[in-house]
């Protein structure tokens, strides 16, 4: 089966949104920071292998770590949406946490939820390191999850996915909207943040430029249309609640589950 979240899906990232960030542009300033922080006169009651164990733990956790430039510039106007949306709900569901960030920077931000991670394990070390770097208690340990595959044994009042449709082959979207129909609780929230095609044509230039890029990368992958979609959502006894605007020509559709 497709590897939908091939090489990670917050690695791949267009204008505005998403752009590759290398681990390796992590080094240097993990070497500094470790560097500067041996040269700091430390308590005489702490050992110095002891300090040095601990930066060579935080350095692991740094490196660990991936880094998403879109995760940072669309995580507020996000978060603007889930605290109206999500202010009744207890637990999320998050397909594909990718670098981990959105989850712990809405966690940390909405802290009545519990928030489920997840994605191929390829990516649960990245998620697992700003785990351990927020130490947030309503972060789970990341599910391994596809989406064509086994999924939880247990029901959550929301579920979140970002920038993954696109990313998914066709296939692999519909068998994520039957998935989250076995999953969602009745009158639970669903919120998918991501760009769109409406009437089967882009919303900007930008977003179609986008599009051929991801079919020129693999036929499986391109931008979904919106109504298409929303039929994948309507067969699972979801309503939509809310298409809105977002920042770099995306959108974040709400919907939710039939009580």
């Amino acid at each position: 089966m497709t590897n939908w979240l091939e090489r990670s899906w917050f690695g791949r990232e267009r204008e505005n949104e998403h752009v590759p960030w290398p681990l390796a542009r992590h080094a240097a300033p993990v070497a500094r920071t470790a560097r500067q922080e041996l040269n700091v006169n430390k308590p005489s009651s702490r050992s110095i292998y002891g300090d040095i164990a601990i930066l060579e733990d935080r350095a692991t956790s740094i490196m660990t770590r991936n880094f998403s430039v879109a995760c940072e510039r669309n995580r507020e106007p996000i978060l603007a949406v889930l605290r109206d949306r999500l202010a009744q709900c207890k637990s999320v569901l998050e397909i594909g946490s990718g670098t981990g960030q959105h989850a712990v920077f809405f966690a940390a931000h909405l802290p009545h939820l519990v928030w489920q991670t997840s994605d191929f394990p390829d990516n649960h070390a990245s998620i697992d390191a700003w785990r351990q770097e927020t130490q947030l208690p309503n972060v789970l340990a990341p599910l391994t999850l596809d989406v064509s595959g086994a999924w939880p044994g247990k029901s959550f009042d929301a579920v979140f996915s970002a920038n993954t449709c696109h990313i998914m082959s066709w296939h692999d979207v519909e068998r994520m909207f039957d998935g989250i129909g076995r999953t969602l609780q009745a009158g639970g929230m669903l919120c998918i943040y991501g760009p769109f095609n409406y009437g089967g044509a882009p919303t900007s230039m930008s977003n179609a430029q986008f599009d051929a890029m991801l079919r020129a990368q693999a036929a499986h992958m391109g931008i979904r249309d919106f109504e298409a979609v929303n039929r994948l959502a309507a067969d699972q006894g979801l309503v939509l609640q809310d298409d809105i605007a977002m920042p770099a020509n995306n959108r974040l559709l709400v919907w939710q589950a039939e009580t």
